[in-house]
């Protein structure tokens, strides 16, 4: 851009200048459009101009709709950004050309400057403060209040209220009239300014307008929270204040919007400083404690420059080092948090920990589809670069680190925590959850509070903390968890018995309902190997697999299962299958000579030593029992040279055996609750076939289990065997998709990049090794230990690091219906066929 050798008129601007406007609000809003991390943009690019390098897993990713979703985001953004650039460059073109900025001086800027202080104010003041959990830290509930305010079950995605669509509508109209207004007019007058007097040289002065208009264009478009303070402090600090030192508005903006940063940083240390060392909050444990507040007075000072020192270079507090763990924390390689030499001792399958972590997995997935739009309705709200919260729940604690914010778009990283916490995590975690709308004192009486307001101590200690609860029912869609202990509900022999009359049955379902059934039963070289369980009189003797007080077919004068007492018992079971199956029952004969009983009488003895391998040949051991069911759960079945006819077709074992153990522990969890109704052979074969297609029932360590719970099917079952210190247990967890409800905490940042700079400074540098050292104790009033334990390893200790992830906002579902979703020709083209049609 280059300026005439004449002042310009006011009657005439000219068009190189104009163009320069457009294309830079257009090139503004396009980057501000744009994440800092290009893998998604760049996997887009690679999915439609080098398809054959690519899909490498097309069934997993056909099973998993997130990533598609993610690519449409991406796909509707560049599309949506093409038509947007081109109207808002033809736009701020005619804008600017039209001489309005330059003949409504100064009235119009004045006009800008109120309309952005007062709609600012309510946007991202009044409307915040009245849905916080405690509204001005006085109000014992949000006055704006969410239809799930008050229930305790929540069943459905958040109610979409008229109040956030009101606060995503002041959003848009500063967003995308209102500053991109502002700047224009600015940077036209300084424009008109500069080509009557330059000041610091043409080319410094294009330069430095250039860079603060793209600036301060770009913060406006991806995150305005802050700007109508900016503005205000601006137009009025250097108008009647210090009008001698204003250079022009565009550099006094940019120049207040750096400074203000520092001072917001400044803010955040302070707090976290006076929080920290308040003597009311401290934890007097002997009279040392009151000569050490004496004593600490000159440190205040030195500790009052690191502040300052500190906010000036954007470092945490102490160390100045400390800033490094951001640095080595960001790019990571491997997200399980197993450390090497657990690996090596035990097997790290058996880590409860380590399998909880997927939990934390999915709740990032359900984030990255619905983070940023609830970040746009307020459901957090105020937030920014850097900001940091923690998500609390029954059992799922959840820190987020918001790392970039974009126009439609935020980086965020996840930690999660331990589901049974350290003595400190849980102390800390109930702070959380207790309520003080009971709280009646005032000083050291207890006189009450008014209606709807909290009392004066209440208040006061609320103030005197470094975290704020912003909302008290964040509904995400996730996973309840039910863990009942195997031991107890196997420990009596009945129970066993009906675990394993469930695990027949569920043979002979597999083995029927196979399509390959007809080929099993006319196979000669198969039927001529179970020769011997054709035999009336074969009696199946192996004490130590089969015994009267696990087996319903059991001969106790025999002391073995026969044929007879195998019919007997489930015969009219098989016939019920056979009669089910698709095909004309006229090919299937199911009477007690048949080979279909042949094949299953075998399977199922089959089956029965097959669990008694896995126990050791010690059945009759409960804790042997358990092993050798979680054995055959995960797939590992070891045959005996007896059994060794199962090899014809992999499949009698892969497709009947193994999935039989896995139904009959599903079918014994149900009994608890309907004991009589698996009686009725109907009954139990439409159950069987419901948990067919609608429970997921695997091993932790299949990678069918990670894919069906990222998938979010409805319900799963696994048995998982957990090994800790001192402790050797089966659970039996069963995981149901549901709507869980959050409470979102604010923390201040400057207070977790103190804390986990601290822990750097005294684990690496000083060395400390002690696991009670004081630093990680709970501290209610800064969540100390919440925080230091969700950093990176070795610092802390967090089940689950994500990677950065970004969340869109073209995945949230319920944003469409305050907008109409991206614009794009087709969307244009529809909107006009409808409204002509009309």
């Amino acid at each position: 851009m280059s300026f005439p050798q004449e002042p310009w008129s006011t009657q005439h601007i000219p068009a190189l200048f104009s163009a320069f406007c457009g294309l830079l609000v257009a090139l503004s809003y396009h980057l501000s459009r744009q994440s800092s991390d290009p893998s998604v943009l760049l996997s887009f690019i690679h999915c439609r101009l080098l398809p054959k390098f690519l899909h490498q897993n097309l069934e997993e990713l056909a099973a998993d709709p997130l990533p598609k979703k993610m690519k449409g985001s991406v796909k509707d953004i560049l599309k949506s950004d093409l038509i947007i650039c081109s109207v808002a460059a033809v736009l701020s073109f005619a804008i600017s050309a039209s001489t309005v900025f330059l003949s409504l001086r100064p009235f119009l800027s004045v006009v800008l400057f109120a309309l952005a202080g007062s709609v600012g104010f309510v946007t991202h003041y009044m409307l915040p403060q009245l849905r916080k959990h405690h509204p001005w830290m006085w109000i014992s509930h949000p006055v704006l209040k969410n239809k799930e305010y008050q229930q305790r079950e929540v069943r459905d995605i958040a109610h979409l209220m008229w109040f956030e669509r009101l606060y995503v509508w002041l959003q848009c109209f500063e967003k995308y009239i209102l500053y991109p207004a502002i700047i224009l007019n600015a940077l036209t007058i300084d424009a008109f300014s500069i080509s009557n007097y330059r000041r610091l040289g043409t080319h410094w002065d294009i330069f430095l307008m250039i860079v603060a208009g793209m600036k301060l264009l770009r913060t406006s478009f991806c995150n305005p929270a802050h700007q109508f303070i900016h503005v205000s402090f601006t137009a009025i600090f250097f108008h009647f204040d210090y009008k001698d030192l204003s250079e022009s508005f565009l550099l006094d903006f940019f120049m207040v919007s750096i400074v203000f940063s520092k001072l917001e940083d400044l803010l955040h240390k302070l707090q976290f400083v006076m929080t920290y060392v308040a003597p009311w909050q401290m934890a007097w444990g002997s009279s040392f404690h009151v000569f050490a507040q004496l004593f600490a007075v000159p440190h205040s000072a030195m500790l009052l420059f690191q502040t300052m020192a500190t906010s000036i270079f954007s470092t945490p507090l102490s160390p100045f080092l400390g800033s490094v763990i951001f640095i080595t924390s960001t790019r990571r390689v491997d997200n399980s948090n197993t450390r090497l030499v657990v690996q090596i001792e035990k097997d790290p399958g058996n880590d409860d920990n380590n399998l909880n972590s997927i939990f934390y997995e999915h709740l990032t997935r359900a984030l990255q589809e619905s983070l940023c739009g609830d970040l746009v309705l307020g459901r957090w709200g105020n937030y920014s670069s850097g900001d940091c919260f923690i998500l609390a729940s029954d059992y799922l604690n959840a820190f987020v680190h918001l790392i970039e914010i974009g126009n439609g778009l935020v980086t965020f990283q996840l930690r999660g925590l331990e589901f049974r916490g350290t003595y400190c995590q849980q102390r800390e975690v109930e702070a959380i959850m207790e309520g003080d709308e009971d709280d009646r004192g005032c000083c050291c009486c207890k006189p009450g509070h008014l209606p709807h307001l909290l009392s004066c101590n209440a208040a006061f200690n609320l103030r005197w903390l470094t975290w704020e609860i912003t909302r008290t029912q964040y509904i995400l869609e996730g996973y309840s968890i039910i863990d009942n202990n195997a031991a107890t509900m196997l420990q009596v022999f009945d129970l066993r018995r009906i675990l394993i009359r469930y695990y027949i049955k569920s043979i002979i379902y597999y083995m029927v309902t196979s399509p390959k059934l007809l080929l099993w039963i006319k196979n000669e070289s198969l039927l001529k190997s179970l020769q011997p369980f054709a035999k009336w009189h074969y009696i199946e003797r192996d004490l130590a697999m089969f015994n009267i007080n696990t087996d319903d077919d059991y001969v106790p004068c025999l002391q073995g299962i026969t044929r007879a007492s195998y019919c007997n018992v489930y015969l009219e079971w098989i016939q019920y299958c056979a009669r089910k199956r698709q095909e004309p029952s006229k090919n299937l004969d199911s009477d007690e000579d048949s080979p279909l009983v042949t094949l299953s009488f075998a399977l199922c003895i089959l089956g029965r030593r097959a669990l008694g391998t896995a126990a050791h040949n010690m059945a009759l051991s409960l804790d042997s029992f358990l092993y050798g069911l979680h054995t055959l759960f995960k797939g590992d079945f070891r045959i005996t040279a007896r059994d060794e006819w199962v090899f014809a077709d992999m499949d009698l074992l892969h497709k009947v055996v193994a999935p039989a153990i896995r139904m009959s522990l599903k079918l014994h969890q149900d009994q608890f609750t309907c004991p009589d109704e698996y009686e009725d052979p109907g009954v139990l074969y439409e159950a069987i076939q419901s948990f067919e297609k609608k429970v997921v029932i695997c091993h932790e360590g299949d990678p069918a289990w990670r894919g069906a719970v990222l998938s979010n099917k409805e319900e799963l079952l696994t048995l998982r065997h957990v090994v800790d210190e001192g402790t050797d247990e089966y659970k039996v967890i069963m995981l149901h998709r549901t709507f869980l409800s959050f409470k979102v905490i604010k923390v201040n940042k400057e207070c977790v990049r103190g804390l986990w700079a601290g822990q750097q400074q005294e684990l690496i540098f000083l060395r400390n090794r002690n696991p009670e050292r004081g630093s990680i104790q709970n501290n209610k009033q800064v969540l100390r230990n919440l925080i230091n334990s969700s950093c990176d390893q070795p610092l802390g200790y967090p089940m689950y690091v994500s990677p950065l992830t970004t969340s869109y906002l073209g995945t949230h579902r319920q944003l469409r219906s305050v907008w109409s979703g991206p614009v794009t020709l087709d969307g244009i083209r529809t909107w006009f066929r409808t409204k002509w049609l009309r």
